[in-house]
């Protein structure tokens, strides 16, 4: 009896100690949302985003992120004007997506289904050490956020599950940003409206993809 007990009082703390990650799994993707009523005049990135990829009615997707749970430790991989391709660990990510009051944005893990997501965390991070892709052009070695996840995310055919579609850099209202005429203005070219691309709102919206519960801003 005593021998059952203990059983079952080790298999509480291994349920209990698993479940502080909230199921995070290597491989799962997590995507930044920003809320729909988020100040969009801010001449930032996230904002040029938020208003190009945004619904109305949902979270505006501006960021994706990999994770890799090694022990009991949750590293990121990702692309960012900060560090590039990098992995680096949770409390970073969580400070490189602080708010300007101090929270944090909406955090929403998904789990790609039907693909070797070991494999898949391997192949994001060979690819570190590579420059943000300011100019969000395909066929070119710099990578952004939703490029990095295409490209480590392959099917058994060794093809990208996540495809590229044409890219969108206007507002709901049909205007373009300004923040994007100055930033590819600066970079010496046009806003590259409608080339092949990716990005975190459609991306999150794919069918390899289903929702899982887990608590990022609590591990």
């Amino acid at each position: 009896m005593k021998k059952l007990l203990l059983f079952f009082a080790i298999l509480f703390l291994a349920i209990g100690c698993g479940s502080r990650k909230g199921g995070l799994r290597s491989g799962d993707l997590i995507f930044v949302g920003l809320p729909v009523a988020y100040d969009a005049e801010t001449g930032t990135m996230d904002a040029a985003i938020s208003s190009a990829t945004g619904e109305e009615g949902a979270v505006n997707l501006i960021h994706v992120a990999i994770a890799e749970v090694e022990g009991d430790s949750v590293w990121i991989i990702d692309a960012t004007i900060a560090h590039g391709v990098d992995r680096h660990p949770l409390d970073t990510f969580l400070t490189d997506f602080t708010l300007r009051d101090g929270s944090y944005p909406e955090f929403i893990v998904k789990r790609v289904k039907g693909i070797d997501a070991d494999a898949a965390v391997e192949r994001a991070k060979s690819f570190c050490g590579r420059a943000y892709d300011l100019r969000f052009l395909p066929d070119n070695d710099d990578l952004y956020c939703t490029e990095l996840v295409q490209m480590s995310y392959l099917d058994k055919s060794g093809k990208p599950v996540f495809e590229s579609e044409p890219m969108n850099w206007l507002a709901a209202d049909g205007t373009m940003p300004a923040y994007w005429e100055w930033l590819f203005g600066q970079l010496g070219m046009d806003v590259p409206q409608g080339l092949p691309g990716t990005n975190p709102q459609r991306m999150a919206q794919s069918g390899y993809l289903v929702e899982v519960p887990a608590q990022i801003a609590r591990l």
